[in-house]
C-alpha cells in the first residue's frame, strides 16, 4: 500500500510539473497612468483598452498574463532586460527603430494634439508662442518636440517645454494654471475632456499623426505573430471595436476595423462565386 501511495504521489508531482512547463506567462509592459489605454481602476485593478485587449489575446492563446507597470521613459531598457515580453500601452511605433525591435501591425491611428483650458485663449498652434507647454517624458510628443524631432520648430516658439513623469501630473499642472497647455495623444486628451467637462478643449489642428502598435524584442518574431493572429480574431469577432466604444475611443481611428469589414463583405461574395462555379460544373 505504501508503495502504491508513493507511486501516486510521484505521478501527481510529474503531472503537475508537466502542466507547469506547458503554461506560459506573458508579461505585458505598460504605462500605469495612461487612460483610457492602461490605468488603475476604481476597484484597484489595472484596466483600459490595451489591458483588456491583451487579456483577451492571452485567453485565446491559453497564456497566463502578468501586468507589469513600467517607467515609460525607460520602457525599452525594461524590455531589453527581459523584465517584460512586450511594450503595449498606446505605444507609437513610428518612433521605434524596426532594425532593433520587432513591431506588430498598427492597430490604431493617433494624432498628437494640444489640450488646454478654454479660458486660456489658445485656439491655434500659433497661439502657443511664448506659452508654457507640458508633455510626458519619453512619449512620442516629447520626442517630436525635442531638439532634432520633427516638430522642434513648433517647440522653439514655446516660452518653455516642461517635461513631467506622466500625463496625470501634466493635467494637474494645467488645472493649477502652472502650464498653459499639454502636448498629448488624442485619445488621452478626449478622456480628460470627457472626465472634466468643457472647461478643457483640444485645438482643431494636430501637430503630428502616428500609429499605435506593440513592441517586442528583435528575436521574438514568433511571439509577435501569435499575438497578431489572436488580435485579428478579436478584430473579426467585433471585440476590437466594442472595447474601443467601452473606453470612449474614436472608432474611426481603428485602422484594422476596415480590414475586418472588407473581409466580412468579401466572404459572402466568395461563397456566391463558388456556388455559381459548382452549379455551372453540374450543368
Amino acid at each position: 500500500m505504501k508503495k502504491i501511495v508513493a507511486m501516486l504521489l510521484m505521478l501527481t508531482m510529474l503531472l503537475t510539473a508537466a502542466a507547469s512547463a506547458e503554461t506560459f506567462t506573458f508579461k505585458m509592459g505598460f504605462d500605469a497612468e495612461y487612460p483610457p489605454y492602461s490605468y488603475l481602476g476604481e476597484d484597484g485593478e489595472y484596466t483600459g483598452y490595451d489591458i483588456e485587449m491583451c487579456q483577451r489575446v492571452c485567453e485565446i492563446l491559453g497564456w497566463d498574463l502578468e501586468l507589469v507597470p513600467v517607467n515609460w521613459d525607460t520602457k525599452l531598457l525594461t524590455l531589453d532586460a527581459g523584465e517584460v515580453d512586450c511594450i503595449w500601452s498606446g505605444l507609437t511605433i513610428d518612433v521605434i527603430d524596426p532594425e532593433q525591435y520587432t513591431l506588430s501591425f498598427a492597430y490604431s491611428d493617433n494624432s498628437q494634439m494640444i489640450l488646454t483650458k478654454a479660458a486660456n485663449g489658445i485656439e491655434t498652434l500659433d497661439d502657443l508662442a511664448g506659452k508654457i507647454v507640458g508633455v510626458q517624458l519619453g512619449t512620442s510628443a516629447d520626442i517630436l518636440l525635442s531638439e532634432g524631432g520633427d516638430c522642434e520648430e513648433l517647440a522653439a516658439t514655446f516660452g518653455e517645454l516642461v517635461r513631467f513623469e506622466n500625463y496625470n501630473v501634466c493635467f494637474t499642472e494645467l488645472m493649477a494654471d502652472s502650464i498653459d497647455a499639454i502636448a498629448i495623444d488624442i485619445g488621452v486628451a478626449a478622456e480628460k475632456i470627457a472626465q472634466y467637462g468643457d472647461e478643457y478643449m483640444m485645438l482643431d489642428e494636430s501637430f503630428a499623426s502616428e500609429e499605435y502598435g506593440i513592441c517586442f524584442r528583435k528575436d521574438d518574431t514568433e511571439m509577435c505573430a501569435q499575438v497578431e493572429e489572436a488580435f485579428m480574431q478579436l478584430v473579426e469577432d467585433g471585440t476590437y471595436v466594442e472595447l474601443a466604444e467601452k473606453y470612449g475611443l474614436d472608432t474611426a481611428a481603428l485602422c484594422l476595423a476596415s480590414d475586418a469589414e472588407a473581409t466580412a463583405e468579401a466572404e459572402p461574395a466568395a461563397e456566391e462565386a463558388a456556388a455559381a462555379e459548382t452549379e455551372e460544373a453540374t450543368e
